[in-house]
């Protein structure tokens, strides 16, 4: 009698934990990995809030780097962009900063896009 309720138990435990594995794979999905994709000069924002009118630009590319777009028409302008997709969630950021200058003098800068988390809506300039 103990060896047949045994056997009942384990048959019911393998029948129900059987089920509530169907139950899972029914809202499951498999979903392919996907990179983040990211170009660009990625710019912390305590590096862009120091450049100031009146910098050299040898100082501005010591603080930002080489800029992404150097106008081959209008050398008084650096252009630093950068881009993120996360893969996933395919979220997109953008940053689009310019600085121009006249001579070897920045002159104004202009942040014209950011859309990553956290930003101020308006654009800024110096």
């Amino acid at each position: 009698m103990l060896n047949r309720l045994l056997t009942i138990a384990v048959a019911l435990a393998i029948v129900s934990s059987s089920l509530s594995g169907c139950a899972r794979l029914r809202n499951f999905s498999l979903k392919p990995y996907k990179i983040n994709i990211q170009q660009g000069n990625y710019l912390e924002d305590e590096d862009v809030d120091q450049v100031q009118p009146g910098m050299t630009r040898s100082q501005v590319r010591f603080l930002l780097g080489t800029p992404m777009v150097e106008d081959l028409f209008n050398s008084n302008r650096w252009d630093y962009v950068y881009y993120l997709k996360i893969g996933r969630s395919g979220d997109v950021y953008r940053r689009h900063f310019v600085v121009y200058f006249e001579g070897d003098e920045a002159v104004r800068i202009e942040k014209i896009l950011d859309t990553t988390p956290g930003a101020e809506s308006e654009n800024a300039e110096g």
